[in-house]
């Protein structure tokens, strides 16, 4: 007797097997393009493309501005006031290097006791007079000060504020240089140092 053969085929791999011709539901599938060596001579054609020469030095450019910038704000607004300063000298202003100082700033020292000076503004030596000799012994009354370098023996500054009047009316835009000329009262200008700072006017 003839026995019937019942061929079994594994429907499972036809029934998960994809259709060629279906589209796939995750979409078109998208080539790596680092994937094989075509993917990687693109990668390699895009890391060796031309600098642009003019870019980068544009952008060295403003790194540059930029620290300028930031130095110059630190300087003007904190700064180190006591940074190279002579022993005597205690505080001026404005303070060396400054970038953003306004055209009415006044220049100020700070002695320690005992020591007087002058200043020496871009070249021009101002007078400088003792507001003693200009006190009034009459309460509240106003002392009209001349419009030059005062000094406060009380406190040993010099301040000099620029005015019509003054020999420095304002301070024009770009860098000044002040000159402090200093020296023991006790042993007169003979024995002067000097100590010579810049600021610039915006």
């Amino acid at each position: 007797m003839m026995g019937t053969v019942t061929q079994v085929s594994d429907t499972s791999d036809a029934h998960d097997a994809p259709d060629a011709d279906a589209p796939s539901e995750a979409g078109p599938a998208i080539a790596s393009p680092a994937g094989g060596r075509q993917g990687r001579s693109f990668w390699r054609r895009r890391r060796r493309g031309p600098i642009d020469k003019s870019l980068l030095v544009a952008s060295f450019v403003i790194a540059a501005g930029m620290v300028l910038v930031i130095r110059g704000l630190a300087v003007s607004i904190t700064g180190d006031e006591r940074a190279g300063l002579p022993e005597v000298v205690e505080e001026v202003e404005p303070v060396p290097e400054a970038v953003q100082v306004l055209s009415q700033s006044r220049v100020f020292v700070d002695l320690e006791t005992g020591y007087t000076g002058v200043l020496v503004i871009d070249d021009v030596e101002i007078e400088t007079v003792d507001i003693q000799d200009y006190s009034t012994q009459e309460a509240g009354a106003q002392v009209d000060l001349p419009p030059v370098t005062i000094y406060e023996g009380g406190n040993n500054t010099l301040t000099f504020i620029p005015n019509d009047d003054a020999p420095v009316a304002e301070f024009a835009s770009g860098l000044h240089r002040v000159e402090l000329i200093y020296w023991e009262q006790e042993f007169g200008r003979r024995t002067a140092k000097s100590f010579s700072w810049t600021f610039t006017v915006v």
